[in-house]
């Protein structure tokens, strides 16, 4: 899901580059008057299939009507556009600099157009991003994703790895949608509240069940946003959570006893097998048990 979503973001950005690009050329942005009697006009535009990093996609190339229109963004006869996968994420994901994306586009197009002409480009691209992060969502999602994505991106200069954080709802519909894209320093609770306050100014009044890892506190700051709503808990995440007070020789014997519980039919017998590893390794790891006790009711 999350890769069809990324493709649909470098179709679009590539698009926007390209009418950006268009802008350039001409000198005047599309309908402004700017453009009466200059000898040269937009021509419509004509579709073609290209190849990026998440797969293919067919995109509205824009054209002049003298012909003398050449992209860059996605060259003419070739089925590649440029490589913009740092650029797709610095532009959508909230909490980039827009130095940062200045700076990714200035390296995208290299010494192929001027300071001037790159400056026009990414104010079309950054405006569309933030009509993206901005726009109006449901106020009912059933369910809310949220979780962490590792992308390598722009940080004052310097390429580094970042955790991009998305939440992803299902709609009434049974469709899913990404609400938003951030970018935290860290998974506080105050990153947090940030991240579902952002939800609710933009129209989310209810959230049914939210399906988080509760690091950090996570599930109280999303009752203190939408109280009446469910959390429940990754499993995957509370395994990895627990297993980071094993040493390594026990770990394969203890995830085969913890899978008891998460394999159980029923509440009581997952219960029963949470007591039966606490017996086992309650003395050797009593934070490990106690994660699972703390977090029992939203797991199960």
């Amino acid at each position: 899901d999350v890769s069809k979503f990324l493709k649909q973001l470098h179709a679009q950005v590539l698009e926007k580059m390209l009418e950006g690009e268009m802008d350039a050329h001409l000198g005047y942005e599309k309908n402004s008057v700017a453009g009466n009697n200059t000898g040269n006009s937009r021509n419509g535009s004509y579709p073609k299939k290209i190849q990026t990093e998440h797969g293919e996609s067919v995109i509205s190339i824009p054209r002049d009507r003298n012909g003398q229109f050449e992209p860059i963004a996605v060259p003419k006869h070739e089925s590649r556009g440029l490589s913009i996968e740092k650029l797709v994420i610095s532009l959508y994901a909230k909490g980039m600099s827009v130095s940062d994306i200045e700076e990714e586009m200035r390296e995208i197009y290299e010494i192929e157009l001027s300071t001037s002409a790159i400056s026009i480009i990414t104010n079309k691209v950054n405006q569309a991003a933030q009509e993206w992060q901005n726009r109006p969502l449901d106020p009912v999602y059933l369910i809310v994703w949220m979780d962490g994505i590792v992308f390598k991106v722009r940080d004052n200069g310097k390429i580094i790895n970042k955790t991009v954080y998305l939440c992803v709802g299902l709609k009434q519909n049974g469709l899913k949608e990404v609400l938003g894209m951030w970018v935290g320093k860290s998974e506080s609770s105050s990153f947090w509240m940030g991240v579902l306050t952002d939800l609710k100014a933009r129209g989310v009044q209810d959230i049914l069940i939210t399906c988080t890892d509760n690091l950090n506190g996570f599930t109280d700051t999303i009752r203190t946003v939408f109280p009446q709503s469910s959390t429940q808990i990754c499993v995957v995440h509370q395994i990895r959570n627990s297993c980071k007070y094993v040493v390594y020789k026990d770990k394969k014997e203890f995830t085969a006893d913890m899978k008891n519980i998460y394999n159980a039919p029923n509440k009581e017998a997952a219960a029963a097998e949470l007591d039966n590893l606490e017996k086992k390794w309650g003395g050797k790891y009593p934070y490990a048990i106690l994660s699972w006790r703390n977090n029992w009711d939203d797991l199960t």
